[in-house]
């Protein structure tokens, strides 16, 4: 069996790093940890479950700081954790399972990282990111924000999902105040770090700036096909929030040029056409969502809810707005089977009994 050195950076972390360890110190072989800083309980925290605690001055570079508690594993793969991630019980066993079956000529083992949840736990935001890696020193972290190693090798697509729990708020700007220190030292950012500072403008609400570094970024000659799908996502909701109606509608379509639609687009789409009063427009692509297949190992940002309850849910309103209400009922009930506790879905029920019972049997839903 391969063995595995859990690798970790913390920071002031004492009301999660507990949780995070006890759900995964008994998965590897040793635990790695790099503090930057704390001025908690969180070393002492740290002590309780490993000796390999190490203090590392914090210098706004997380690639740095995770390459450091690389440097320090013993183990044939580092894995890496943040303080708020868990391994809920369920993926403890694929873990095992998966830890047993593993050969050691894995380079990289991608896991789903779930990171957003319903409001009854089920994730709705979920992407592979590279969790395991060949302790070969090939492999290094690179971006002061947003770090990532660039998988290549042979690489495998595993099953145990990652949990990120999240229970505080973290700085909006840090991430922001660091790319912005690099431009004004006049470093230049790779496209990687351009998507993210459109981004991160975007999420600090500065979005005419936003918009001027995502276009900027569209025209890169390089950059991950799934950065610029995001990045198609983002400048259209740049567009909307400056009431600027076709820009939005360019950039979505833009998405269009660089590959097959993903039911994320349709959606946003079709939101576009509904908030313009063009039901059936939106219809169109709300029924399009329906249709994709969700793939989430792509790599990009995989939102479950547009490949079920959202079109549907969407739908039961375009299909009401036009009068269809049959119709509408029907994609309503389409949308309970993805959320059977939604109160829209249990509202919409009764809604649409009534106007059915109105109109009667002899509705024309064309």
């Amino acid at each position: 069996m391969v063995t595995i050195s859990l690798c970790m950076i913390v920071k002031n972390e004492e009301a999660v790093l507990e949780r995070c360890l006890n759900s995964v110190s008994d998965l590897v072989d040793e635990i790695v940890i790099v503090d930057t800083g704390s001025e908690d309980r969180t070393r002492d925290i740290a002590r309780a479950f490993t000796q390999k605690l190490y203090e590392l001055p914090w210098n706004d570079d997380f690639a740095a700081a995770r390459n450091a508690s690389f440097e320090k594993a013993e183990m044939e793969y580092c894995m890496w954790l943040d303080a708020d991630d868990v391994i809920l019980e369920k993926d403890r066993q694929r873990f095992r399972e998966m830890k047993e079956k593993l050969s050691g000529k894995e380079d990289i083992v991608m896991l789903p990282y779930h990171t957003a949840f319903d409001e009854e736990g089920r994730p709705i935001f979920i992407y592979y990111r590279e969790r395991l890696i060949k302790n070969s020193g090939k492999f290094r972290w690179e971006g002061e924000i947003h770090e990532a190693v660039t998988p290549s090798g042979t690489i495998l697509y595993g099953e145990a999902c990652v949990t990120h729990k999240k229970t505080k708020r973290g700085d909006p700007q840090r991430n922001l105040r660091i790319l912005e220190k690099k431009k004004r030292s006049g470093q230049i950012l790779s496209p990687r770090q351009k998507f993210y500072y459109g981004q991160e403008l975007y999420f600090n609400e500065r979005y005419e700036e936003a918009a001027a570094a995502l276009e900027a970024f569209m025209k890169e000659a390089g950059g991950w096909i799934e950065n610029k799908l995001e990045a198609c996502k983002t400048l259209a909701a740049c567009y909307r929030k400056q009431g600027r109606e076709d820009q939005e509608a360019e950039a979505l379509m833009k998405s269009l040029l660089l590959d097959v639609p993903r039911a994320e687009i349709c959606c946003q789409i079709g939101e576009h056409f509904f908030n313009k009063g063009k039901y059936a427009q939106a219809a169109f692509w709300y029924e399009t969502a329906r249709t994709r297949e969700m793939n989430v190992r792509t790599g990009g940002f995989v939102q479950t809810e547009c490949y079920g309850y959202l079109p549907n849910i969407q739908l039961a309103v375009c299909y009401d707005r036009m009068g269809m209400y049959r119709l509408a009922s029907e994609c309503n009930e389409r949308a309970g089977v993805f959320k059977p506790n939604s109160d829209a879905v249990a509202y919409n029920r009764v809604y649409f009994e009534n106007k059915l019972n109105e109109k009667g049997e002899n509705e024309n839903d064309l």
